[in-house]
């Protein structure tokens, strides 16, 4: 089906770079969101809370697509309405719940329903498939992202560049793994180690939905599946001891706020990511790894943040796919279903490459 007009859904950093990459691209976007944005744009905006049912209903009549930006727990009404309309649905999605049920819609969608087209899961998942595909038997394969201050402060380390709910669960949330060829849930916040990127100690512990449907896809296929967030070393250590031992886990959107409040965005961040490979080719064991460091870049007319430009250039480049009819059109799509050739072959993917 044709993919023309998308209807983008909350103008905050991510929804209006991203929405700008998809003018940019060729595509006739208009932006919804309950606020009027401060900056002038490039593509036609209305005030509309989609919180409501005649708000929703203006975002998705007439579209061919919607991208959501919006905070997960409302996707799923998103996605309904995207579905009842026969449209191309996609989003940014780490929760698992969420997720589950936009499966569910796509088993008779007659456009393509495709969340999880961010960073982690999305692009991690989309490189992690690759290496796999390149052994003869894959044993291992470990997905590592991290969204970092450049320049860290304070015993902590961090700063909340990412939704302060998304963070929260990725923190608290069971973890999907393979682990000796068994499917099964971990903790987060556990299984913890250091590594290094571009010379920068980081440690990495397990944290929730990172993975996307890489376990299912892989089970019975890969011994051994693993995704975890890195920090600054110290990182995982103080968030146990304030989710566990100061009961924050019962009081979430508490716990958000604090934390948002002691440690506020900043502009100089940085995203590592850390996807490695081991298995046999041509019989002999080897091991591969795709090791970044994407830093603030200028792009859509202003410097843009590591983590903005790395989730909206995902879900671009992968709408970009689907317009022009490299994927699917209808269904479920999985990020390990794309191709990574074809991703970085896009006007939006190439910006992975640099």
């Amino acid at each position: 089906m044709p993919l023309n007009k998308i209807a983008v859904l909350g103008l905050g950093k991510v929804g209006i770079l991203a929405a700008k990459l998809l003018h940019r691209v060729g595509l006739e976007v208009i932006g919804f969101d309950k606020r009027t944005p401060h900056e002038a744009l490039p593509f036609a905006v209305q005030t509309v809370d989609v919180a409501s049912e005649d708000g929703l209903r203006i975002a998705t009549e007439g579209f061919d697509a919607v991208l959501s930006c919006l905070p997960y727990h409302v996707n799923k009404r998103i996605a309904a309405a995207a579905h009842a309309q026969g449209m191309h649905y996609f989003d940014l999605t780490e929760d698992v719940a969420t997720t589950q049920g936009i499966r569910e819609l796509s088993k008779t969608s007659r456009g393509l329903m495709a969340p999880q087209c961010g960073l982690a899961p999305g692009f991690v998942g989309i490189v992690g498939a690759a290496q796999v595909a390149a052994f003869d038997e894959c044993r291992s394969l470990r997905l590592r992202v991290g969204a970092l201050p450049q320049n860290p402060t304070g015993l902590m380390g961090y700063a909340f560049n990412w939704s302060p709910e998304g963070v929260v669960n990725e923190y608290l949330n069971d973890c999907e793994v393979i682990e000796g060829g068994v499917r099964k849930m971990v903790s987060s916040m556990e299984w913890h180690e250091t590594l290094y990127v571009e010379g920068v100690m980081l440690e990495a512990f397990t944290t929730s939905g990172g993975l996307g449907t890489i376990c299912e896809t892989f089970h019975g296929k890969v011994a051994n599946v693993d995704y975890k967030t890195m920090r600054y070393p110290g990182h995982m250590r103080l968030m146990n001891f304030f989710f566990h031992e100061l009961l924050m886990r019962e009081r979430r959107e508490l716990a958000g706020e604090i934390l948002t409040h002691a440690k506020p965005p900043v502009t100089s961040d940085i995203v590592y990511i850390h996807v490695s490979a081991e298995g046999l080719l041509d019989a002999r064991l080897q091991r591969r790894e795709f090791v970044r460091a994407y830093r603030p870049i200028e792009l859509a007319g202003g410097m843009q943040t590591a983590i903005a430009w790395t989730t909206s250039a995902s879900v671009v480049a992968v709408i970009e796919l689907v317009r022009d009819g490299v994927l699917p059109q209808h269904g479920f799509l999985k990020q390990e279903e794309i191709p990574l050739s074809k991703f970085l072959a896009t006007a939006t993917g190439r910006l992975f490459e640099a």
